[in-house]
């Protein structure tokens, strides 16, 4: 550490984005935005400017493949909160699967295990290259662009699931957990790999109230516990125990699907609705009825 008194030196690498909080009037044009106390700079748009928008703020962000421009646009407009509609799905994040729905269980590509050899082959010969040199800089930056490639690839797989969620269904629920302790455990590497957590806590809410769609999280604990079909607790499950088998009912389908069932029981009642089974014995596809008495003794 530098003594009292003395500069401590910043690296030109230290900060990655520059944000301008105060834009000046007529600031935008079709090809090009003035920057405050810089002037004009040419970009090119991704997408048309939204209509009937305030653009408030600038960040510039410095990535691997280039420099990028976020304008933040504002409007008096309020929009109202998604209200719960009429189909339900329920959410559960799962270890074997990406996630798994009432109905089915959906697979995580491998985004960065399945390119694991070409990044190793990268880093080898990083390792071999003079630090600071030219070569070892290109071949940062080249390393810093597979990464880049990867984390794009995945965050453009989930904006599509997220949409195809969607279009299942009105509400969606999911389980409230700490991915933050998932990323520290056991399953470190396949949940990081995956997304899970970002996936659950900004792109699929983002996805739901961009579409209107009603989001709610449920208490995660025991939903491998419960039977879907006769609502009886059946104990706890080891890891590497994939079926649900209840003792009771004779219940028995995927653990990862039934406490999707489970959670989204959970969300039904928390919005003030009741579940009425079918007759042919597919419990959670059954009828959802509005149940005015819950919805008062709830407020």
């Amino acid at each position: 550490m530098p003594e009292r008194g003395f500069p401590r030196f910043k690296s030109k690498n230290r900060f990655r984005s520059l944000v301008f909080p105060q834009l000046g009037n007529n600031c935008l044009d079709a090809n090009k935005v003035k920057l405050p106390s810089i002037g004009w700079i040419k970009i090119r748009r991704s997408r048309e400017y939204p209509s009937g928008f305030t653009p408030k703020q600038f960040q510039i962000v410095k990535r691997a493949s280039g420099y990028y421009l976020m304008i933040t646009f504002q409007s008096l407009e309020s929009v109202p909160d998604p209200i719960a509609g009429k189909t339900s799905i329920g959410i559960d994040a799962g270890i074997e699967s990406f996630l798994a729905t009432t109905t089915e269980l959906i697979k995580s590509p491998r985004f960065l295990r399945s390119q694991l050899k070409k990044l190793r082959t990268l880093q080898r010969r990083l390792k071999k290259k003079t630090k600071w040199s030219s070569n070892w800089l290109k071949l940062q930056n080249k390393i810093s662009l597979f990464h880049e490639k990867v984390a794009n690839t995945r965050r453009d797989w989930h904006f599509k699931l997220a949409h195809y969620l969607c279009d299942r269904a009105d509400n969606i629920f999911v389980e409230d957990i700490n991915f933050k302790s998932w990323s520290k455990s056991l399953f470190c590497k396949q949940s990081l790999d995956s997304g899970i957590g970002g996936f659950i806590n900004d792109v699929l809410p983002f996805v739901c109230w961009k579409r209107g769609k009603f989001y709610l999280k449920v208490n995660k604990d025991g939903t491998s516990q419960e039977c879907s079909k006769c609502g009886k607790h059946t104990g706890k499950k080891a890891l590497n125990e994939r079926m649900h088998i209840c003792q009771y009912c004779n219940h028995t389908e995927s653990r990862d699907t039934n406490s999707a069932k489970i959670i989204m029981q959970r969300g039904l009642v928390a919005v003030g609705r009741t579940v009425r089974e079918k007759a042919c014995g597919d419990g959670l596809a059954g009828i959802v009825q509005l149940n005015l008495s819950d919805l008062v003794k709830s407020h």
